[in-house]
């Protein structure tokens, strides 16, 4: 992901479920990542960047889904790293509308590899771009919380505050 002529920043925002690093390269979000989350890059050799206008607008958007005011984030996305398959298992992900759930097997369907639920499932642990790419919403084939990377208690509560939001008024 890091190149010298590409050079990646980060920064560090607050969230309910603990402090979120985000990371940016080219004016594209890149990185979204629960502290402690399974794997999670070494940022250290990043810049932090306080002021970097996509991290900005990310930061934005982040407390405004954790208020329950956006479910959708409309932000320049790169997902840069990983295979041909796991950008293509990234990209069905970000097709799971707010508020709703899939399973791994249905998430192999919808990628055309019915056989694959758990290379599917493992590239979803990968997904760089948690809660914006939203792996948090594909779920066991009946219905259990299974397998997040940034814990299955952020999970649950990441599901819930979906659920509350769409109950709101709009």
């Amino acid at each position: 992901m890091h190149s010298a002529q590409h050079p990646v920043t980060r920064c560090q925002t607050p969230s309910p479920l603990g402090p979120l690093t985000l990371a940016a390269q080219r004016g594209l979000l890149v990185g979204v990542w629960f502290d402690g989350q399974k794997h999670q890059p070494d940022t250290s050799a990043w810049a932090t960047e306080g002021t970097h206008p996509v991290l900005l607008a990310a930061c934005e958007q982040m407390a405004q889904y954790f208020a329950g005011e956006r479910l959708v984030f409309d932000l320049p996305l790169g997902l840069l790293a990983g295979t041909t398959f796991q950008r293509h298992v990234w990209a069905a992900l970000r097709a799971i509308p707010a508020g709703t759930t899939t399973s791994y097997g249905a998430l192999a369907q919808g990628v055309g590899r019915p056989k694959a639920v758990r290379a599917v499932g493992a590239a979803v642990g990968r997904n760089p771009l948690g809660i914006v790419v939203p792996c948090h919403r594909v779920v066991g084939s009946q219905g259990a919380l299974t397998g997040y990377a940034g814990g299955l208690e952020r999970k649950r509560a990441l599901l819930e505050l979906e659920q509350r939001a769409y109950k709101l008024p709009r």
